[in-house]
């Protein structure tokens, strides 16, 4: 019908994006498109064929970036049925640590012919695991001096962060980084570009770029890393900050063209995907927890007052909800740790099996872990296989398995790794609890929740507590759209406050899953167990783990290793 209004949400993932059209007033999906990146997750080789990148190293091509819009967005708008003219605004979230430097007219520099073939050129995506070296310095120096905006962001550094990569830049590629007029979060460059003008947003700058409120960057920080770093990163660092919530600019003639939208459709600031997933979801008051379970997992709260709790993510005040603080934590492998077991150490009989029964090898292995009884696998992992993230924030650790036996099966490991992240995420909810943030309810969305039952069902039994699942896997594309509809305004027939365009349209909870009072208690004892395996590889003997990685990074002969009890 001509007289309703859409607005469209881009929710850019690890490895793919998706263009959703939203009806403001009911929040009904009218129309989706879903691309995968047409060059993935970018890790042992550029695509030239010829350039080897280091180990850790994760990178991808914003070209895929482009392509999700301009393929996307007319493909969704034909699915829907509506006139272009019906869309009233435009809103885009993205992973957050995804950095790409661009040159004064916002081309990224990888993709002009001098520097394709340059590592230091591409966008690094959040899991680029190459900045330890930055890293590390940037920790030392910062906890030496006691900066004062170290307690925003959990008294830690990590190595997904936006300033340690380009600190790496600077001292690994400087080339690059002259030649660099700006670094972006991939999100605010596609903001940027769509607007032609230069926008930041507080959620990225705030949680991943030592930004605060308060008192802006540290340049005082940033000369004493490095006199000709702190020189020039504040200009490479420039462009007007924005709130989320706010209108960054409006649709450009030749960006309408190529999108086939209205010129100057209001476009929204740019925000974290999983704390657009807040918006989506509705889950947006105080002593909530939401869980967005994808590759990764990310665990928001919003509180009205500031907390500075160590170990966390991080803290910013008005990064999701006007007059709220966002507090973020997470854990690094969840999907990506299942996902890897399944592609290179679940046998090929399994897969032979799972294709006589009809089904996709993952849900043969959940249909065989569902069978055993919590702890009959006689095992307990830690979740650490891309690093930990919070609360130890540590990007050196590695997984651990302990309990095998020559008896043991591929499904018993795999719920091992399944009850391992619901374990990680109780440290998390446990350590929010410490500081004085209550965890009432307990939320989770994205494509994990709705499609893996007995996940679902053990993180309900190792947190106690009820999980509701929200109805779409969507909620960071559905949260992009309500901010999408707030850039527009009452005056462009969307809304004032975000609020109530959250209320209208976030996704409902479509089921929730309870505890079992009899696995509960098998779970409270597993979960000291797993405290201590936690405390001590991550905390007491973390040398065991880095001395290790040094083998497999083969970067230091072996009588440099570090002690195993450091």
């Amino acid at each position: 019908m001509k007289s309703s209004r859409y607005a469209i949400g881009i929710d850019y993932g690890s490895d793919s994006g998706r263009v959703l059209i939203v009806d403001i007033q009911t929040g009904e999906i009218k129309g989706m498109h879903v691309m995968p990146y047409r060059h993935g997750v970018i890790v042992d080789v550029l695509p030239n064929g010829s350039t080897q990148l280091p180990k850790g190293s994760a990178l991808q091509n914003p070209a895929d970036y482009l392509e999700v819009m301009e393929i996307g967005i007319p493909q969704a708008i034909n699915q829907s049925g509506i006139d272009a003219s019906q869309i009233i605004g435009l809103g885009i979230d993205f992973t957050s640590s995804t950095v790409l430097p661009v040159d004064q007219n916002l081309m990224p520099l990888c993709l002009k012919p001098e520097y394709r073939n340059s590592y230091h050129a591409w966008v690094k995506l959040w899991k680029h695991h190459h900045t330890k070296k930055q890293t590390d310095r940037i920790y030392t120096l910062a906890t030496q001096r006691k900066e004062n905006w170290m307690r925003k962001l959990g008294y830690n550094i990590s190595e997904e962060w936006m300033i340690p990569k380009i600190l790496e830049v600077f001292e690994d590629g400087k080339d690059i980084y002259n030649d660099t007029a700006y670094f972006f979060e991939a999100s605010d460059w596609l903001v940027s570009l769509l607007t032609s003008s230069l926008i930041r947003n507080n959620c990225s700058l705030g949680f991943k770029a030592f930004w605060n409120e308060e008192q802006g960057f540290p340049e005082e920080f940033f000369n004493l890393l490095h006199p000709e770093f702190g020189k020039t990163i504040l200009s490479k660092l420039g462009g007007e900050i924005k709130n989320v919530g706010t209108c960054a600019g409006y649709l450009t003639e030749e960006w309408a063209k190529k999108l086939s939208l209205p010129i100057g459709l209001p476009i929204a600031t740019g925000i974290i995907d999983a704390h657009s997933a807040v918006l989506g979801t509705g889950v947006y008051q105080a002593e909530k927890l939401l869980m967005v379970m994808g590759t990764s997992t990310c665990h928001m709260m919003l509180n009205p007052e500031q907390k500075e709790i160590s170990g966390i993510s991080g803290v910013v005040k008005d990064a999701i909800l006007p007059g709220m603080y966002a507090y973020e934590a997470g854990q690094s492998a969840v999907g990506d740790l299942f996902g890897n077991y399944v592609k290179k150490h679940v046998p090929q009989s399994y897969y032979l099996e799972a294709e006589e029964m009809g089904l996709s090898v993952f849900d043969l292995l959940e249909k065989k872990a569902k069978a055993l009884l919590p702890g009959e696998n006689g095992m307990i992992a830690l979740d650490w296989h891309n690093g930990n993230r919070s609360i130890l924030s540590d990007a050196d650790l590695s997984g651990l398995l302990i309990g095998l036996t020559l008896h043991t099966k591929p499904e018993e490991i795999f719920r091992a790794y399944l009850e391992s992240t619901a374990f990680g995420a109780k440290i998390i909810a446990e350590t929010y609890k410490e500081w004085g943030m209550n965890v009432e309810e307990v939320v989770a969305c994205g494509g994990l929740p709705q499609r893996n039952p007995l996940l679902m069902q053990i993180y309900a039994d190792v947190l106690n507590m009820p999980i509701k699942i929200s109805k779409s896997d969507y909620a960071p594309a559905i949260g992009a759209a309500i901010l999408g509809a707030v850039a527009a305004g009452s005056e462009n027939g969307g809304y004032d406050e975000m609020e109530i365009a959250i209320q209208s349209m976030s996704q409902p909870i479509e089921k929730t899953y309870y505890p079992v009072s009899e696995d509960v208690e098998v779970y409270e004892k597993m979960f000291k167990y797993y405290k201590q395996l936690h405390d001590y590889f991550g905390v007491g003997h973390i040398g065991v783990m880095k001395a290790l990685k040094q083998f497999r990074n083969q970067k230091k002969e072996i009588n440099t290793l570090l002690p195993l009890e450091c």
